[in-house]
């Protein structure tokens, strides 16, 4: 692979350049420079250097820095807005719990710190003056598209556990294949995954489903067995025969199918990877062998909001993402503008087209001649709704308890009742939605 040189960001150069003029080596490092011999826009660029941490401090006392990493060697120095990691070369001890080092040691050498690192594609360092430094063969592994251990794969699974997962995003995010030696260690090691923290396998899981090609990551993750510590609810609809005409796959193909012809936001991968995860659960056979599964929007729903918690994700996403999998069988009915209000008020204005590209990646991932063309016809319906402003909710309403209390209702249940009411009326002719007519139906409510 022929690349000499590397066009470094103005900030990166300038720390680089008062490193060394202060006769420190420093060296960009990691996935910035995979990500440039690649042809990627690197997402951070980290420096390595040879300077202690009071000596970067010294360096830069002329510039805002951060400390907080400053026992692990890392400061931060913010340039032009952005933050740059500056972290000291180092060697790590054994690590006890898979997670964290027991001692962090200083180095001067930069061959000692590309040693402790994960992966070879990640463990090139570079310099414009001295060019790159690539003792493990990683600039040859990137040619080849090869994701491999640095030395042994088993130390470097049991220094930090979250590299088993680490191997599979990366493999998912590059389209690389990953080296023999360190796809077994993987498979042996995996139930090391049990001392990394939720958020963290999170993290990487979402990357994974983030990914170009997620379905790539999530069959590896199930071959592996790695799925069993993220989740094993999926493992159920591997190999899980439909026995239903309008599809051509088992239930996990479809799901990946769907997974990978859904949008890159979290919401819409994750519901897509959920959407058909109690099939299994809600399976039937009728008398002519064709299968069914009957309500599993709703199993799912509930099976989908355990799974997320358990991830530890926040509720707002677990609200989201438990609603569009309850709702994505919705295509198939017919809406009056009434029901199509109801529908957004369920699912929020904000949602409403995340689920119509779950339908239709849904749709794209069966085996019968529909088209989306209902589904769009649907959006523009909702689009003309929305464009509209027409009340939906309760809040929409131009009365609320408040002036229900002054007419005389008591405070409690009674009062959403009403208003309950009261939107009834006004789903079926927006005309209502006005401050006097309304409190005249509340009359004639109390009146009946």
């Amino acid at each position: 692979m022929k690349m000499l040189k590397i066009n470094i960001p103005v900030e990166v150069q300038y720390i680089l350049d008062k490193l060394n003029n202060k006769g420190f080596e420093a060296y960009i490092v990691g996935g910035c420079v995979r990500d440039s011999f690649m042809k990627r826009l690197p997402n951070d660029w980290d420096v390595t250097t040879s300077a202690l941490p009071e000596q970067i401090l010294e360096v830069f006392i002329y510039e805002k820095t951060i400390e907080t990493g400053k026992k692990f060697g890392t400061i931060t120095v913010i340039k032009n807005s952005n933050p740059i990691e500056i972290t000291t070369f180092r060697a790590e001890s054994e690590y006890k719990d898979n997670r964290r080092p027991e001692k962090i040691e200083f180095k001067k050498d930069i061959k000692e710190d590309l040693k402790r690192r994960d992966f070879t594609i990640n463990a090139i360092a570079y310099n414009p003056n001295t060019g790159i430094i690539d003792p493990f063969g990683g600039k040859e592994d990137i040619r080849k598209r090869v994701i491999r251990s640095v030395g042994n794969p088993k130390e470097r699974f049991l220094e930090d556990a979250l590299r088993i997962l680490r191997a599979i995003r990366f493999s998912t995010q590059l389209g690389f294949n990953i080296e023999v030696n360190t796809y077994k260690s993987i498979i042996n090691l995996k139930k090391k995954l049990e001392s990394i923290s939720k958020e963290r396998i999170r993290d990487e899981f979402f990357k994974i489903l983030l990914s170009p090609k997620p379905s790539v990551g999530i069959r590896l993750l199930v071959d592996t067995g790695l799925i069993h510590y993220i989740v094993p609810e999926i493992v159920e609809s591997v190999d899980f025969n439909q026995h239903n005409p309008h599809h051509d796959k088992n239930v996990f193909d479809h799901i990946l199918c769907v997974v990978d012809n859904s949008p890159r936001t979290i919401e819409n991968r994750l519901s897509a990877f959920l959407h058909d995860i109690a099939k299994p659960h809600t399976f039937s056979i009728d008398d002519k062998g064709i299968g069914h599964f009957y309500n599993h929007q709703k199993k799912g729903s509930e099976l989908s909001k355990d799974i997320l918690k358990r991830l530890n994700i926040s509720k707002k996403l677990i609200n989201t993402v438990s609603v569009l999998v309850k709702e994505h069988m919705i295509g198939h009915n017919e809406f009056s503008n009434k029901g199509l209000k109801r529908l957004i008020n369920r699912v929020g204005k904000d949602d409403i087209f995340k689920l119509l590209d779950l339908m239709r990646a849904d749709i794209k991932c069966t085996n019968h001649s529909e088209d989306v063309e209902n589904i769009n016809k649907l959006e523009k319906r909702i689009i003309h709704i929305l464009n509209k402003k027409q009340p939906m909710s309760t809040k929409d309403l131009q009365i609320n308890g408040y002036d229900l209390i002054d007419l005389g209702i008591p405070k409690g249940p009674q009062i959403g009742k009403i208003l309950n009411i009261l939107l009834e009326y006004v789903l079926e002719d927006e005309s209502l939605n006005t401050r006097e007519k309304l409190l005249d139906i509340v009359e004639n409510i109390k009146g009946d």
